[in-house]
């Protein structure tokens, strides 16, 4: 429709078309519009696009589908992205819930500018999963769901994986299910006090992201359940921002796991039709 206003975001180089929901009918974005929005040549260009509600006070409901035009339960990132924009946009106060399809996030903005945090209350350790047969310079994998199912890799330097064409034979490896998952590969800091690497191939996406929340909090409480380090841990995107995953971890279970990480604003602008 003509004069619809959106809205892009980044949370840390992954990228969000996202729609005020008291503006916007979600009936109104069929699959081949959300594709045709998300694509990066003759669209405005995302990674995912997102629908916000309001509900209740303090609650806001967060409908995200991926580029491909895929509904999915969970999208980190795309959590903070909502945070910062439903605060600004007056849909909830600095500090809310966020109804998913993997059920209600509870986040709150983090100071003045672009940063927010998401919470997950309890989640189920990731396990190893021996059918993936790892290749040279990958060292363990465990697979783990954080809203969306992730597999971590954790390999000797991650800026030399080929990770599109690694990622995309491991996003549908038998062993992670029916739908596959997202494929993360972590390296360990080069010096004491450096954060972690990521890098991520996204379903949905089919392909490299330049940030992954949920893939970040996966491969946080993999390191620290294998016994590589400890929460709080400090992970830099390959998009370059740093992102913060904090908990404790207990018997088969990580708890209060807290997502730090950016949510900004890029630009606002009218559709045209």
């Amino acid at each position: 429709m003509s004069g619809a206003v959106l809205h892009k975001m980044t949370g840390s180089g992954n990228d969000f078309v996202v729609l005020d929901g008291r503006m916007h009918a979600l009936a109104d974005w069929p699959v081949g519009r959300i594709t045709a929005i998300c694509e990066r040549r003759t669209g405005v260009g995302a990674d995912g696009f997102v629908l916000l509600a309001p509900e209740e006070p303090g609650t806001v409901r967060m409908h995200f589908y991926n580029a491909d035009g895929s509904r999915a339960a969970m999208c980190g990132n795309a959590a903070l992205c909502s945070t910062r924009f439903a605060a600004s946009m007056g849909l909830a106060g600095e500090e809310m819930t966020l109804l998913t399809d993997a059920g209600p996030i509870a986040s709150r903005c983090v100071g003045d500018r672009d940063l927010a945090e998401i919470r997950f209350g309890h989640l189920a350790l990731p396990c190893a999963v021996s059918a993936v047969t790892l290749q040279a310079g990958e060292r363990e994998a465990c697979f783990g769901v954080v809203g969306v199912p992730h597999l971590v890799v954790l390999v000797d330097d991650v800026t030399r994986v080929d990770v599109t064409r690694r990622g995309r034979s491991l996003r549908s490896h038998p062993a992670l299910g029916e739908e596959g998952a997202n494929a993360n590969f972590v390296s360990a800091p080069t010096a004491p006090g450096e954060p972690w690497l990521i890098r991520t191939f996204e379903r949905g996406v089919e392909g490299e992201t330049l940030a992954c929340g949920t893939g970040t909090i996966a491969a946080a409480i993999g390191v620290a359940s294998l016994g590589h380090g400890t929460l709080p841990l400090l992970f830099r995107s390959w998009g370059g921002f740093p992102l913060t995953v904090s908990g404790r971890l207990g018997a088969g279970s990580a708890e209060d796991v807290w997502l730090r990480g950016q949510g900004r604003l890029v630009f606002s602008a009218e559709l045209a039709d």
